[in-house]
């Protein structure tokens, strides 16, 4: 299974109002529920109404369009993270699956799945 870096910075934070954000921006996740509304985006992109943050992470997607009767692949990539003492924030599209890790324990996260038989690429 291959997994492809992400080339940017990213920021997990919480927002007043979705009015604030720039739904034109390459990359963003946006959760919304009766508590707040979530907002994984690039780090230069964090909106201006960010009411928490969290800075500092990378992240990578498995490539390829993973079919919903797919079981356990999440798990197996954090299992393995988690073994090695290096912990996670997954989203998920429609298409595949993306996790982040702080930055500074991206290099040793790809090193381990690599290890485990992952493909990295750029």
């Amino acid at each position: 299974m291959e997994l492809k870096k992400l080339p940017y910075n990213l920021t997990v934070c919480k927002t007043a109002s979705v009015s604030a954000l720039n739904l034109s921006a390459e990359f963003y996740f946006i959760g919304r529920t009766d508590e707040e509304i979530s907002l994984v985006c690039r780090t230069e992109d964090v909106p201006a109404l960010t009411t928490e943050r969290d800075d500092g992470w990378k992240g990578f997607r498995i490539q390829g369009v993973l079919d919903f009767s797919l079981i356990g692949i999440l798990s197996k990539l954090s299992g393995i993270l988690a073994d090695n003492g290096i912990g996670i924030f997954a989203v998920s599209t429609f298409n595949t699956d993306y996790i982040l890790v702080k930055a500074d324990h991206f290099e040793q996260a790809l090193h381990v799945l690599a290890d485990a038989g992952y493909v990295i690429s750029a």
